[in-house]
C-alpha cells in the first residue's frame, strides 16, 4: 500500500491537473482574451503553491533520512526556482 505522504503528494497533483483542465475548458467557453488572461493569471498562482506544498510534504517524509546539509541544499534549490519565477 502507499504511504500517506505519497498519497498526499499525488492527490495534490491530481487536483492541480484537474484545475488546469477545467481552466482550459473555461478559457475556451469564455472565448475572450482579456477574461482568458484572468483565468490564466489565477493558474499562475496555483502552480507555485502546489509545487511548494508537494515539496514540503515530500521533505517532511524524508526529513529523518537526509542530513541537514542536504536539506539546506534542497531549500536553496526550491528558493532559486521561486526567485526565477518571480523575477521580472
Amino acid at each position: 500500500m502507499f504511504s500517506k505522504i505519497i498519497l498526499s503528494m499525488a492527490a495534490l497533483r491530481v487536483i492541480s491537473g484537474t484545475l488546469e483542465i477545467l481552466a482550459a475548458i473555461w478559457i475556451l467557453r469564455l472565448n475572450q482574451v482579456d477574461k482568458a488572461l484572468m483565468v490564466n493569471t489565477g493558474l499562475a498562482v496555483v502552480g507555485p503553491l502546489v509545487l511548494l506544498t508537494t515539496t514540503t510534504i515530500g521533505l517532511v517524509g524524508i526529513a529523518d533520512k537526509i542530513s541537514l546539509g542536504k536539506f539546506a541544499w534542497i531549500i536553496v534549490g526550491v528558493s532559486c526556482i521561486f526567485i526565477g519565477i518571480l523575477k521580472k
